[in-house]
């Protein structure tokens, strides 16, 4: 039971930083390309509670994916349109890529250097390992083009064609992404992980991905 509690406590927590991040991101990318928006909408902050959506911190928790309150920008603000559309698109991503990179070798140097203080370094330690999974599972979810994700957006600013694949994306995605969880969720009660989609590929693309970033501190630690 206590087990099952500190998993969660230290789950909640990498969430809190992953989404307020990733959130964060995208209204600094917005405020310097000139939209003022997200501080007048009071989501220029890394409070966490101004950016949680219930059922996406639900999703998240169980199915370690899921998503925030998107962050209230105006395109229309912007100096450059398309330059401004294009960075505060994959501004999310980046500061996530770059969190993980961060993060990546504190669960070894807790382990190593910090004194165990009863189950607090135990929280610490699965804390940041838990930000460096969802930090690169998040960048691979919200790189998928399918609205509203953050691929979509950065596909809506290079596409001069908008053909039917486009608009089904457009109109459809929402209910896409619901029937992804609801088949991870599944999944997860069934044991079954043929149905877990969408986790099948982010596991493979993280796998990817992850690679640098431990090369990398490979050559240090």
């Amino acid at each position: 039971m206590v087990d099952k509690i500190i998993y969660y406590i230290s789950l909640f927590l990498a969430v809190m930083v992953v989404l307020s991040v990733h959130e964060f991101a995208h209204g600094f990318a917005a405020v310097r390309n000139g939209d003022m928006t997200p501080k007048i909408r009071n989501r220029y902050t890394l409070n966490p509670f101004a950016h949680f959506d219930l059922i996406g911190l639900v999703c998240f928790v169980f199915a370690h994916f899921g998503w925030a309150k998107p962050m209230p920008v105006n395109p229309n603000n912007f100096r450059h349109y398309k330059r401004g559309c294009f960075w505060v698109s994959i501004a999310g991503v980046l500061a996530n890529y770059l969190l993980a990179f961060v993060v990546y070798p504190l669960p070894y140097l807790i382990l190593k250097y910090v004194p165990t203080i009863g189950y607090f370094t135990v929280v610490l330690y699965l804390t940041f390992s838990f930000i460096f999974t969802m930090c690169l599972s998040f960048f691979v979810f919200n790189l998928l083009p399918i609205y509203p994700l953050d691929g979509f957006r950065v596909v809506d600013v290079f596409c001069k064609r908008r053909g039917r694949v486009y608009w089904f994306l457009r109109t459809k995605g929402i209910f896409i992404l619901y029937a992804l969880f609801g088949l991870s969720i599944f999944a997860q009660i069934t044991g079954i992980v043929y149905f877990n989609i969408l986790g099948i590929v982010i596991e493979f693309v993280v796998g990817i991905i992850e690679v640098p970033i431990k090369l990398f501190w490979g050559l240090i630690i």
